[in-house]
């Protein structure tokens, strides 16, 4: 069962760390809808739940899902540990350009989440 809370005036589903991988476009469709259905701003995803084609750039699946979510204005968590997939230059790069932005992000834990919504909640109000 996925966890609806609300953070710094942010409404944020995670996801619970075991089932489906979000690996394909209709996945992320259906991540949106859950997170409309829960007024979610937010859609948090542990890595577990990731799908390993999305970590290899060439396979576009993270283009992919990454633009749906920005296209419906719900913002993407990928919460945890990237160990390995850090070391390609590409994902790396991707991932540090992703985290200067406000839609989708890459955080190591529930404390870093916790002070991007803060700040954000400071800085840009909710995103809806």
């Amino acid at each position: 069962m996925n966890r609806m809370v609300e953070t710094h005036g942010v409404r944020v589903l995670t996801v619970e760390p075991d089932g489906a991988t979000l690996g394909s476009e209709d996945d992320a469709v259906e991540l949106i809808g859950q997170a409309y259905g829960e007024e979610a701003d937010v859609v948090v995803v542990p890595v577990a739940r990731i799908d390993e084609r999305f970590f290899a750039l060439r396979t576009r699946v993270a283009g992919d899902v990454v633009r749906k979510f920005a296209a419906y204005r719900i913002r993407l968590v990928v919460l945890g540990d990237l160990g390995t997939h850090l070391e390609s230059d590409s994902f790396r790069a991707f991932v540090h350009e992703i985290n200067k932005g406000t839609d989708i992000w890459f955080l190591p834990d529930r404390a870093a989440l916790d002070e991007r919504l803060r700040t954000a909640a400071e800085t840009l109000g909710r995103s809806r």
